[in-house]
């Protein structure tokens, strides 16, 4: 569903993303992990169109991202608090982004029920703007927010960061449903090794910008994972 072909980026002569080639197949559950600076957000980046790569290009559902907007119906995001409106609240912003993927504010309402032990009474009902609430609870939003309309492709990146345990146990469960639907691909990138091996299938490890791992994810894939970055 989802392919890199040849993509670099570079930045004043610094190569910060090299993929030859990467393929993420329809209802893949994909974990992405590795260091700062290792690339992770700039190629969920180019994923989404947000920077254009130096060379190379992406396919998302054999539409070029770059040069078509008809995978936009079908994909949707979360990276960091820039994806969401400040001077909403929480109510206004979900509305907004259903109007966006042609669902009426029943339907939303229906969606977000499902996540009211997600949002611990913090979200919804509180009659504040998103750039008021804490880091967690904008990150609670906008990954909710991400899943209206039923996406066929959600990334999602650092999902964990920042969310208390509860949270973070709760999103846990939240992926591993998504992952559970043959029509859903789900990526994420994390730092946590542990997280990300519970609720992917598969992990690409990626390192200055290559692809140094790609595993499929089984009982010693967290100690691999640990052995590979305590070297």
């Amino acid at each position: 569903m989802i392919g890199v072909h040849n993509i670099t980026k570079t930045y004043a002569g610094n190569t910060v993303l090299s993929i030859d080639h990467l393929e993420i197949p329809k209802g893949d559950s994909f974990g992405l992990v590795g260091n700062n600076g290792a690339g992770k957000t700039t190629l969920f980046s180019a994923l989404l169109d947000l920077i254009k790569p130096s060379t190379g290009h992406i396919e998302n559902s054999g539409i070029k991202v770059n040069e078509s907007e008809e995978w936009k119906s079908i994909t949707s995001a979360f990276i960091d608090e820039t994806f969401l409106i400040g001077y909403l609240t929480a109510e206004e912003y979900f509305y907004f982004i259903g109007e966006l993927r042609g669902q009426n504010k029943a339907d939303v309402d229906a969606l977000l029920s499902q996540f009211e032990d997600f949002f611990h009474g913090e979200i919804l009902g509180q009659k504040k703007y998103l750039r008021d609430l804490s880091k967690g609870n904008q990150k609670k939003a906008g990954i909710v927010a991400a899943l209206i309309g039923n996406p066929e492709v959600i990334i999602l990146d650092e999902p964990f960061a920042n969310l208390d345990p509860t949270t973070q146990i709760r999103l846990k469960k939240i992926i591993k449903d998504l992952a559970a639907d043959p029509n859903v691909t789900v990526l994420v990138s994390s730092h946590d090794l542990m997280h990300v091996t519970e609720v992917c299938g598969r992990i690409v490890v990626l390192d200055k910008g290559e692809v140094v791992k790609d595993l499929a994810t089984s009982e010693e894939t967290l100690k691999e994972l640990e052995a590979h970055f305590n070297k």
